[in-house]
């Protein structure tokens, strides 16, 4: 594998600093990965197991609160309001949405929510498709654009190269981007296959890097957690000469 990764010197961040979109939901400010129902998707099995993973990990590599039994929400119930984020994932077209679906969507959306779509079959790409159509009804204004390298999404927490989920995938990640914030973020990498816990272990292969591409995934997961919880604080100009530093130690 190409990607490559360096962990930031401070292991936690102050999450004083973290309250811009956690306040703007909800009373408790933990992380809270909630699967989000919408359209025709088929469950999503073992697969639904990376949510909690995900909190788990949060929890154990940063200071960083969670919910270790994250829920599902509809896109049309009032609860989807609750909380700022969402993982819409799944493997075939959604199909069309319903006007509650894109009403609720819009209204998360425009309150400063953020989603996630992980299409987990990227290699078909139905799912991917079919939520990027849908999406179109609820922003029709925003179109995804490329996340540029330097986006603050790629140092939250790690330094991130590059996305990577269970399969590789696009080495860009693309998004819908309001104003300054990054809200919704488009996934070809399968990201909660990469998590899904089965027994005592992980319930699929990560292909092809195996179990240092798994590491990555979880990375990119606290990258995005910690996004969620922090907003962009993080894009901070005191902060590039660090970066700047960290990147040329990676170097060859």
């Amino acid at each position: 594998m190409s990607c490559r990764f360096t962990r930031r010197a401070a292991l936690t961040l102050p999450l004083s600093l973290c309250t811009t979109r956690a306040r703007a939901f909800g009373d408790g400010g933990a992380f809270n990965p909630r699967l989000l129902r919408a359209g025709n998707q088929a469950p999503l099995g073992v697969r639904s197991s990376g949510a909690g993973r995900w909190s788990w990990e949060l929890v154990r590599r940063t200071s960083a609160p969670a919910r270790l039994v994250p829920g599902e929400v509809a896109a049309d119930q009032p609860a989807l309001q609750a909380e700022p984020f969402a993982i819409w994932a799944g493997l075939a077209d959604p199909g069309l949405l319903s006007a509650a679906e894109v009403r609720g969507l819009t209204r998360f959306l425009r309150l400063g929510g953020v989603l996630l779509v992980d299409d987990v079959n990227p290699a078909a790409g139905a799912f991917g498709s079919g939520a990027r159509r849908e999406l179109a009804r609820v922003l029709p204004e925003s179109a995804p654009v490329r996340l540029d390298p330097a986006h603050v999404l790629f140092k939250t927490f790690y330094i991130v190269d590059r996305p990577v989920g269970r399969v590789l995938g696009p080495a860009e990640l693309t998004a819908i981007v309001r104003g300054k914030n990054t809200q919704v973020i488009f996934l070809q990498h399968d990201l909660l296959g990469a998590l899904a816990r089965s027994g005592e272990g992980f319930a699929f292969e990560t292909e092809p890097g195996g179990l240092e591409q798994r590491e990555h995934a979880i990375r990119l997961a606290v990258n995005i957690a910690m996004y969620v919880l922090c907003s962009d604080y993080k894009d901070d100009q005191v902060h590039a000469p660090f970066l700047m530093r960290r990147r040329a130690r990676q170097k060859p």
